[in-house]
């Protein structure tokens, strides 16, 4: 708020807008529960199979090794589905995004857009990683435990992604609030 020329009181809706949402990522918690929710979510789901049935498939077989093949043949179809019909699109869509924001985060110093790749960038492995598998399940038609062993080994790699990446991403927004300090 301000006076203006005529001595009336004005808001300054631009400021005021950005006062109220914090645009220093790094700083802000609700950057940092977003990202454990994603990785948490990322590594619980593999190829949209929970880790529990995945678990629960391996010990006791039966109903719950159906459900859990089921499940993974149902999105590995779906994934396949996806790249194939508009894989080229995606992957441009992402080099798009990708040169965007690499850009306003590399060359304008913009600490959204570098919050934002260090989201987008490691999730992007993770789907090629996926991707990968989806294409190892169709073509060597795995199924049983073959099939739960692959999805627990891509678990893995995926969590270990996801530890690199929580690891770079809180030194660098570390190192970034120590740079910017604590009022911008």
């Amino acid at each position: 708020m301000g006076l203006d020329g005529t001595g009336t009181l004005r808001v300054d809706w631009y400021r005021t807008i950005f006062e109220v949402i914090d645009m220093r990522s790094f700083s802000n918690l609700w950057f940092w529960i977003g990202l454990a929710v994603m990785w948490s979510t990322v590594s619980h789901f593999v190829v949209g199979v929970p880790h529990d049935l995945i678990r629960r498939a391996e010990r006791e077989g039966g109903t719950a090794l159906a459900d859990a093949e089921a499940l993974a043949q149902i999105y590995t179809r779906r994934i396949l589905f996806i790249a194939r019909q508009g894989g080229i699109f995606l992957v441009t869509f992402a080099c798009f995004v990708n040169a965007g924001l690499v850009t306003l985060a590399v060359f304008y110093q913009m600490e959204f857009a570098q919050a934002v790749l260090c989201l987008f960038i490691p999730l992007q492995i993770v789907s090629l990683m996926t991707l990968r598998v989806c294409r190892i399940i169709e073509t060597d038609g795995l199924e049983g435990l073959r099939l739960m062993s692959r999805l627990r080994r891509h678990r893995v790699l995926v969590q270990v992604i996801g530890m690199f990446s929580l690891f770079f991403t809180s030194m660098f927004g570390m190192y970034q609030n120590l740079t910017l300090g604590v009022f911008g």
